[in-house]
């Protein structure tokens, strides 16, 4: 069965992981439940699969649409793979692990832990009022302890925001996800940038190439801070590109002063 036709079909395998469900579908990737039947566990197997720089030929093959495409699709999977390789060196408990990763079928695979849960944003919308300063701070400790593990590495998320923050079920420990390393790249080359941003999270240096703006640890810091905003207000900042032009944003001390709780 293929959904959304890029999908590769339930019951198929690859290497020794067998798709059992898609999980999610995006622009860049695919995300499948798959049964591990070396170690016979359920684990989440993702795809890189630009669909709009490739598609699935026969035998599960990715091949590129176009041959201009070609730079591009190659780029973002470079990306891919750093990003796995990546991954697999950290851990923390709010970072995702990769247990595996390969290249075949002319695209790459990596192999994370299946883990149920739901996105800050989807559960912001099932409290009944804005969450309180223990339960923002049970969030960010954990977060700005892992955003400490990757900045020290050199390495940014550039891409945190409500719904790439996953809160694991019973537990309840923030997991920061989607560094969409491959998504950037791609972006980079085609211009795209309506597709790498997220208005309201993305600081001012994330949109323009201009050396003197830096990208860097801040650049993960505005955007945390950007979802406590909307955790306590109920809404997105307005995007820096605007506040660069005329800064309406009302700081956080004024707004929560004028609300009750």
């Amino acid at each position: 069965r293929h959904e959304g036709g890029n999908a590769l079909p339930v019951g198929s395998r690859q290497a020794e992981f067998e798709i059992t469900r898609v999980l999610g579908e995006g622009g860049f990737g695919i995300v499948y439940l798959a049964r591990d039947h070396a170690l016979e566990r359920m684990v989440a197997l993702k795809e890189y699969m630009p669909s709009a720089l490739a598609l699935r030929g026969e035998g599960s093959q990715v091949r590129v649409r176009s041959e201009r495409h070609r730079d591009t699709f190659e780029a973002g999977l470079k990306s891919f793979i750093n990003e796995a390789r990546l991954l697999a060196q950290f851990d923390h408990p709010s970072l995702v692990k990769v247990y595996r990763f390969w290249e075949a079928n002319g695209t790459a695979f990596m192999v994370m832990p299946f883990i149920e849960g739901r996105t800050i944003k989807e559960t912001l919308k099932t409290l009944p009022e804005p969450p309180g300063e223990a339960w923002l701070m049970e969030l960010l400790a954990p977060l700005t302890e892992a955003l400490l593990v990757l900045h020290g590495e050199h390495c940014y998320h550039r891409d945190i925001a409500p719904d790439n923050i996953i809160l694991v079920a019973g537990s309840g420990r923030p997991l920061l996800l989607d560094f969409g390393a491959a998504r950037r790249v791609i972006g980079d080359m085609t211009q795209a940038l309506t597709v790498i941003l997220k208005p309201g999270y993305a600081p001012i240096e994330q949109y323009a190439e201009v050396p003197s703006m830096k990208q860097g640890p801040w650049t993960d810091v505005y955007a945390l801070a950007a979802v406590v905003y909307c955790a306590i207000t109920g809404r997105t900042p307005p995007p820096s590109v605007g506040r660069m032009v005329k800064d309406d944003h009302i700081p956080l001390a004024q707004l929560a002063a004028a609300t009750p709780g």
